[in-house]
């Protein structure tokens, strides 16, 4: 068995799996949108709006799955007829997450008589029912966690409610969109069959950076919807690609979560989400450029605004350090950004972190980020007697509390942590390898090969890595401004050597000429001046 069939084979993927995996086929991994809830009930209204001219409204989440989803609507709703037709964004720093009270009103305003969410609505029951009341009818898509109850929508499309037979449960929000579209396609004229492929870069776009498993259907739909979105048909796209530096032939889901997905994001973190989807609908070249680059200057300010935070953040967790929790805050610090304030802070510190914002009236507002088997939820909960609301999932938690509060809440939750004495915690943040190995010998651009045919990389399907024991360290070098970076050159028991590199790598990651050790790494291929060779991303290492 070759390196990368052992590689398959940790992951479960032998025979017509595997080949079914390496190769994704769009139309095997499509499911019958009707097997989803409430589709009927949706079409059955669409119908009665297409045929009445009625004012339809498109209803995102600020978030780049909400955009993309949204996005989509108006491109397939406008290719089956819809001309009376809008789009609404809500503002993190106005309305607020999800569809509000007050979002209603202005839907309202504008005249909507139907709303059709996009990945929210499944817990909003009574601004649905408050909708109904103003005469406006409501079609939910959403893929996140529902209640006992759904909402009294006209129809709730969710993967997540119980009682149906669609085979896949993880599609991200822009997934569910594109099964209505899917659907729509059956009894609305305006896109033949076939040619819904051309939404897949959308999909592709929601789908990673929205972090839903890359395997089953979302895989296949990425997988094509990068090859759609390399074709550039879509200006917006192609000119937030120019401005992110992202070559089209190059395009990957790494590109699409760490290139594009960033800058989109940046708008809604520091401003209004609108400007991204301005950008995604913009047709005038000179019009998608304009908006792409303002997204670039959001996301620079969106770094520093981030960095300087950050640095507040830390200055507080050195005085913390006792706790196996942490609790930050302060004043003003912008909720668009504390979020991933809190996953730097846990990477560093290796501890779930909570970072609010102290705001002016009183309230503090944060982020949680969470590792392991402490359920950052959970933790909320057990402090339910001093904070406002919150709530979450084990990962990553919203809390809300009064400010007088704070040091009341960093008691609890580590009250909650020392409770439930975890054994070992750290062990779910050290890598997992797939494969161990001894020797160098099929580490080369074959097997780098191999590996990029497992592509796109993400949620469930991670790039693999591999660990290499017993290895002797014959080269060491420190490189970086502060000599924060090294690459070390290393030899298996046959002399064969491969250079490993950590960016800002933590001091243990030194080691001199002559140590011996385990590492875990992730080979890749390094193309400088010409030349091509084999290198290694190096994640992890232990004395051996």
């Amino acid at each position: 068995m070759t390196l990368f069939e052992r590689i398959l084979a940790a992951r479960g993927l032998t025979g017509a799996d595997a080949s079914v995996f390496l190769q994704p086929d769009y139309a095997a991994a499509k499911g019958d949108p009707y097997l989803l809830p409430d589709m009927q009930k949706a079409i059955d209204r669409l119908k009665i709006a297409l045929a009445n001219n009625e004012r339809v409204v498109i209803y995102g989440d600020y978030d780049i799955d909400g955009l993309s989803a949204t996005t989509l609507l108006l491109d397939g709703f406008s290719s089956f007829g819809f001309t009376n037709l809008d789009a609404f964004i809500p503002n993190r720093f106005v309305e607020g997450y999800g569809l509000t009270m007050g979002a209603v009103d202005k839907l309202k305003a504008m005249g909507a008589e139907l709303v059709v969410t996009v990945d929210c609505g499944s817990l909003s029951h009574a601004e649905i029912a408050y909708a109904s009341e103003l005469g406006i009818d409501t079609i939910v898509t959403d893929h996140h966690n529902v209640a006992d109850t759904p909402p009294p929508s006209i129809a709730a499309i969710n993967p997540k409610f119980p009682g149906h037979e669609y085979p896949f449960r993880d599609l991200a929000g822009v997934g569910v969109a594109f099964k209505l579209i899917q659907a729509m396609q059956s009894v609305f004229d305006g896109l033949p069959n076939g040619h819904e492929k051309w939404l897949l870069d959308l999909v592709a776009l929601g789908t990673v950076c929205d972090i839903v498993t890359l395997v089953g259907e979302n895989r296949a739909n990425v997988y094509w919807g990068l090859e759609v979105m390399k074709k550039q048909r879509r200006t917006g796209l192609k000119a937030l690609m120019a401005v992110a530096g992202v070559e089209r032939l190059k395009l990957d889901a790494r590109a699409l979560g760490f290139g594009l997905g960033p800058r989109m994001n940046a708008a809604g973190r520091l401003e209004t989400a609108q400007h991204a989807l301005d950008m995604l609908v913009a047709e005038d070249p000179e019009v998608a450029l304009e908006r792409a680059q303002y997204l670039d200057e959001l996301n620079v300010r969106r770094k520093g605004l981030q960095q300087s935070i950050f640095e507040e953040a830390c200055e507080q967790a050195e005085q913390l350090l006792d706790d196996d929790v942490l609790v930050v805050s302060g004043k003003d610090w912008n909720h668009g950004v504390i979020g991933i304030v809190a996953a730097k802070l846990l990477e560093r510190y290796q501890k779930p972190t909570y970072v609010l914002e102290e705001q002016s009236n009183g309230e503090a507002k944060g982020s949680a980020r969470s590792f392991g088997e402490f359920s950052a939820a959970d933790a909320i909960r057990f402090a339910d007697d001093v904070i406002t609301k919150g709530g979450g999932h084990g990962a990553a938690a919203g809390v809300t509390l009064p400010v007088e509060n704070i040091p009341a809440f960093r008691k609890k939750v580590n009250e909650f942590y020392a409770a439930k004495q975890f054994k070992n915690q750290l062990a779910y943040l050290l890598p997992k390898a797939d494969v161990e190995i001894d020797s160098l010998a099929e580490v080369n651009e074959a097997l780098i090969m191999d590996i990029l045919s497992l592509e796109p990389f993400g949620n469930a399907n991670p790039e693999p890595i591999l660990r290499l024991q017993n290895a002797k360290v014959v080269g060491q070098r420190r490189m970086g401004a502060d000599g924060q970076h090294v690459k070390l050159r290393v030899q298996d028991a046959n002399r064969r050597t491969i250079e490993m590199l950590a960016f800002s790598a933590p001091e243990a990651f030194f080691k001199e000429p002559g140590s011996v050790v385990s590492l875990w790494f992730q080979p890749g291929m390094n193309e400088w001046n010409g030349r091509r060779t084999v290198e290694g991303r190096l994640l992890h290492l232990e004395d051996a």
